[in-house]
């Protein structure tokens, strides 16, 4: 009797809840978090970098951000160097694509010119900091293949946990293990492997706000470097959105013209 009615109740079940393998489940995961952070348009935000060295002395850099939607690509985004001096008016583009490799550029003042990113060089650290060029990118699905490996609790919160495995010929990761909150389907922490597939780094985001009444932004993150025991810390504030960007506001142009 009870072997009847358990097959009675799976048969209720939708059919992709019976046959959805690891793959599909991390897939799934995937498109769900990218579909709950589409349709923001644009936004701009206040950043500060703290980069602290292996010995514990930190220094700190003031940048401006803005980030502009992309329909069927992905996003578009600038940041702007305003401290200290020795990095003042330095500014970073960065068109994230889906399928192809991102462009991006550094404008470089001391040099007064634009100093196109390499392909294989996006791997490198960003302007010192523990963060790759490669982390800068908006997340596109299509970017990674995807596995399920297990439902866990991170600090008090009901996560997935998945497997992301660059698709990205010169990536410098392996792979990533990410810890997704469930209720808001936003990263809480991120493990990237070298291509040793050694634990690199560790990302980890915190005291998440909610804006629009639907698109959450971490208000801080810290990327931790477990070979090097270096650390940077991101601290993101006054976001805005619909700000009317354009996309002359993102080409090589305006690199030139950052104030």
């Amino acid at each position: 009797m009870k072997k009847q009615l358990l097959l009675a109740c799976l048969a209720l079940l939708p059919l992709n809840a019976l046959a959805q393998t690891p793959e599909e489940k991390g897939l799934a995961i995937a498109v769900e978090a990218d579909k709950r952070n589409t349709g923001w348009k644009d936004q701009s935000a206040d950043l500060t970098m703290i980069l602290k060295n292996r010995h514990g002395q930190s220094t700190e850099r003031a940048i401006r951000t803005k980030s502009m939607e992309v329909e069927n690509d992905g996003d578009k985004s600038m940041s702007i160097f305003d401290s200290p001096r020795d990095v003042q008016g330095t500014a970073f583009l960065s068109f994230t694509h889906a399928t192809t490799a991102d462009d991006q550029w550094l404008y470089l003042p001391a040099l007064k010119r634009v100093k196109r990113i390499a392909s294989n060089n996006k791997s490198g650290p960003f302007m010192g900091s523990e963060f790759a060029y490669e982390d800068l990118s908006s997340q596109e699905v299509e970017k990674f293949t995807y596995k399920w490996l297990r439902d866990e609790q991170y600090e008090g919160k009901d996560a997935f946990v998945i497997e992301r495995i660059p698709t990205y010929e010169y990536s410098g990761y392996t792979k990533q293990i990410a810890w997704i909150d469930k209720d808001i389907y936003q990263p809480l922490k991120i493990e990237f492997y070298d291509r040793k597939d050694s634990l690199l780094k560790t990302l980890t985001s915190h005291e998440y706000k909610q804006y629009l009444d639907k698109y959450w932004r971490a208000s801080r993150m810290e990327m931790v470097n477990h070979q090097t025991n270096k650390s940077t810390t991101l601290r993101w504030s006054n976001y805005k959105f619909s700000n009317g960007f354009t996309d002359r506001d993102f080409d090589r142009n305006s690199l030139k013209r950052v104030r």
